[in-house]
Formats: structure tokens, sequence, C-alpha cells
């Protein structure tokens, strides 16, 4: 069978799919990337391949991904990669895979003015994608992620060694408590914020994403509660906190870093205007 006839194929295979699935709407490209993440080829030469015949091997790994993404499973968990920003991460079952909206942290956090030795603390840190993506932008702030989870952890710390981020480093903590007594410029999180009676947790990728990096108590709200309260310890003079929340919660997480003390709360949306960051600064 030539590439060119396999595609076709995948996206006929994946129409029942997208069915039910909202999000999988572009079937040509999940294709396109299943074939190259599988393969490991770059999709960019896709149209050299097009008319060449693929191997019995070739075609075994390829059908069997696409089974296994027809039946809704991840395409990342599928392919074991995914892209945040400029970096190629691996990812796994036991982490969120990391999403274009959560990038608007990325860029608040490089546009606020931190020291050029800034001390960064990513909270939640899952793959590791925003904490990396700052490590890698910004050669000189020092940044720690952690996580609760020692496979969580144990992935970050591979993203980290792979891309030799020597700034960077990953710690198991039940939030701060790794990091007791060390003041930062920046924290910054992407932490649960869905209630475990929303209904989207029974759609799309997010079905089969860890609960634990999703749902808190509280109508969502309880872990954010936590870092805001607890923040200002860790928090240099003049540092900044911010975290991302579902597009319903800004007015919530702004009263809520309110009354923990922060100064300059605002909001962002992002790219597709929702409501989706909120920070403050820390002024005692």
């Amino acid at each position: 069978m030539l590439l060119r006839q396999w595609l076709q194929q995948a996206e006929t295979a994946l129409q029942a799919l997208a069915q039910q699935d909202p999000h999988a709407t572009d079937l040509a490209f999940e294709a396109s990337r299943l074939w190259a993440d599988v393969l490991d080829k770059n999709p960019a030469s896709q149209r050299l391949y097009l008319d060449q015949p693929l191997s019995e091997t070739e075609l075994d790994r390829l059908n069997t991904a696409l089974q296994r993404r027809a039946a809704g499973e991840p395409l990342a968990y599928i392919t074991g990669r995914w892209w945040f920003w400029d970096l190629e991460l691996e990812v796994a079952p036991c982490t969120l895979i990391p999403r274009p909206d959560t990038e608007l942290l990325v860029e608040q956090a490089l546009a606020l003015p931190l020291p050029l030795d800034a001390k960064v603390l990513d909270l939640g840190t899952g793959t590791g994608a925003i904490a990396l993506t700052l490590a890698s932008q910004r050669p000189h702030w020092q940044v720690t992620a952690v996580d609760f989870s020692p496979d969580a952890v144990a992935l970050a710390e591979r993203n980290r060694s792979r891309l030799r981020l020597v700034n960077a480093s990953v710690l198991q903590s039940d939030w701060y408590q790794a990091v007791a007594g060390i003041r930062f410029d920046l924290i910054i999180s992407n932490p649960p914020y869905i209630d475990v009676a929303d209904p989207h947790l029974q759609q799309g990728d997010v079905r089969h994403e860890p609960l634990s990096a999703l749902v808190a108590a509280d109508d969502g709200l309880a872990d954010i509660r936590l870092i805001c309260a607890q923040a200002p310890v860790h928090l240099e003079a003049g540092g900044w906190l911010w975290l991302e929340h579902g597009h319903q919660q800004h007015e919530a997480v702004q009263q809520i870093l309110t009354d923990a003390g922060f100064n300059a709360v605002q909001s962002r949306r992002d790219y597709g205007g929702n409501w989706r960051i909120s920070g403050g600064c820390w002024l005692p």
C-alpha cells in the first residue's frame, strides 16, 4: 500500500471518532501526525513519501496506532510525544497533554519585569512544559518544577535531561512542601480547576487524562485557593503569581488573589477569547 492510500484510509477510519469528539476535526492532520510520529518522519517531508509503498512492518505499526486513535485514545498518548511552544516533549497518561492555551502563561511570564537571574517555581509541572519552556527561553533564570506524582516527576526529568536544560530542576512535592524557606520572583501554575461534575470530563481527550491533574473540590477552586493562600511566604517582594483557570472562573480567581493580599490583580483571555489566566503582584 502506498502512503497516499493509507492516509486516505486513515481519514475514513477516523470519521466515526469525529462524530463523537467535537475536537477531532482535522482528520487529515491526525492521519499525517500518526504517520510522522509512529514512523519517526518529518511531517514537512510527507509529500516526498506519498507514492512510496509502506513495508509490512510499517503498515502494521500504523494500523495499530490508527485503531487506538479511532477508539478515542489521545493522539499524544499513542505517539508518546507532543509539542509545546517550540519544544518536543515526551508525554504519557500520567500527565496532562500540553495545550496551546497554556502557552499564554509562558507569554505572560516572559513579559513580566523580572530580574535577569529570576527564580521561578512551576507548581504541578506535569510534563514540565511550562517550566522547561521558560528555562529554554531565559537561560539565566533558575526554574524549579514540582509535581506530586512520582511518575510525572520522572517524566518531566527525562524531558529536562533530553533538552539539556541545566537551569531547571524537577522535584517531587505536595505543592510547596519541597521548597519550604525558598522565595521566588515568579510562581506559575496550571493546577486542577475542573469541578468533578463538569460534563467536559466525559468528552474528548480529557476522558483519558489523569483526574488528579484535572479535578478540584470547591467548584474547581480548592487548589487555586491553597496556592494563592500559601504563595506570599514563597514570593520575593514584587514577585508575581500567575495561574491558569476555567473560562468562567476569572472573577472568582481575581477575588481569591485579592483576598490573599495581591496587588495589580488582572486576567487575560486565551486565543479563543476566553478568560484563561489570572495573576497578581505581591507587595507586602
